[in-house]
This record gives structure tokens, C-alpha cells and sequence, in this order.
């Protein structure tokens, strides 16, 4: 009775930063993780940024805040990216058995979820290039954010192709679509 009687105290959440922190990876991740990360993200793609003075890290000019958002959002659709990879894994049947023939359409459907994953990645991957490449111009050459140093390491491999998540949903994207075809082409009897 006597907490019901002391105020509550809230924390609203509006900005990218904030939906970024509700961002969580578990150690096993089931669809329901991946969809509820997904909505973070999404959530935080949307959202406004916070004022530079609560930015994570310690923006000292113009450049810097310019820098730190193109990063932030480079970084978000990389997270994007790797969401919808877990998501597409949980409905990928990686090989077309013969013995799974009697249940063909439910695998055919799982993998239509699959593949809708591995294009939603693709969509993500233009997204975070672009970002890299804005952060990436003359005028940041030689200004780090150290903080982040790891959001940094991830736009230069963006920039040399060290990092290439196209290449890699691209493959997935075709090997999904051969056991599909591989399903379609089986009797429901073995």
C-alpha cells in the first residue's frame, strides 16, 4: 500500500539512441528475439537523434556529430542486416532430402520466409552503404570517434569490400531458391 501511494517514475523512449539500447542479442535467438529486434531497429531508424551533449560518445564540433550520425545509422542497418540473416535461418532448410518429401510444402513455405528474409537484407546492405559512404568523404579523413571505434572498423571494411553482405545474401538467396526447386520437382511420396 505504501508503494502504491509513491510516484512511479517513467523514461520515455524517442530517440535512435534510446531504441538502440532496447537492441539485445540472446545466446540462442529465436524468431521471436530476431522480430523483436527487428522492431528496435526499425523503431530507431525512424526516430529523431538526442541532443549531441546525451550522444554516446564526445561530439566536440559539427563534423563530429555529422560523422557520429552517418556511423549510427551505417551501424543500425549492419544490425538490420544481421537480424533478418538469423530470422531467414530459423525457416532455411539448407538441403532437399528425399525422405522429406511427405512434408514438401511446408518446407517450400519456410523457405519463402527465408528468402523474403535474405532480400530484406539486401534492401538493409544499400542502406548501410550508403551510410558508409557518407561517412567516409575528405572532410573525415583523419577524424576518428574513438568511442566507436568498432562502427569506424566496420565503415572501412565496408569501403575496401572486406565486408560485403551482398556477396553473401546473394549466395543464400541462390542456394534457397535450388532446394526450392528441388522440392517442387519431388512427389509427396518417397
Amino acid at each position: 500500500m505504501i508503494f502504491s501511494a509513491l510516484p512511479g517514475f517513467s523514461y520515455m523512449v524517442k530517440y535512435k539512441e534510446d531504441y538502440f539500447k532496447l537492441f539485445h542479442v540472446h545466446y540462442q535467438q529465436y524468431p521471436d528475439d530476431c522480430i523483436e529486434n527487428i522492431y528496435w531497429l526499425e523503431k530507431a531508424v525512424q526516430a529523431d537523434f538526442c541532443n549531441p551533449l546525451y550522444a554516446p560518445v564526445k561530439i566536440n564540433d559539427e563534423n563530429d556529430w555529422e560523422k557520429y550520425r552517418y556511423l549510427f545509422m551505417m551501424h543500425i542497418n549492419l544490425k538490420l542486416i544481421e537480424q533478418h540473416m538469423r530470422l531467414g535461418r530459423n525457416y532455411d532448410k539448407q538441403v532437399a532430402h528425399f525422405y522429406d518429401a511427405p512434408w514438401r510444402d511446408a518446407y517450400i513455405e519456410n523457405l519463402k520466409k527465408a528468402k523474403s528474409c535474405y532480400e530484406a537484407g539486401l534492401y538493409y546492405w544499400r542502406e548501410a552503404k550508403l551510410w558508409a559512404e557518407k561517412a567516409n568523404v575528405g572532410k573525415f579523413k583523419f577524424l576518428f570517434l574513438e568511442q566507436i571505434q568498432n562502427w569506424e572498423d566496420e565503415r572501412e571494411r565496408i569501403g575496401n569490400g572486406k565486408l560485403d553482405y551482398e556477396k553473401i545474401l546473394n549466395r543464400e538467396l541462390t542456394r534457397v531458391n535450388k532446394v526450392i526447386e528441388e522440392f517442387e520437382k519431388m512427389n509427396k511420396e518417397y
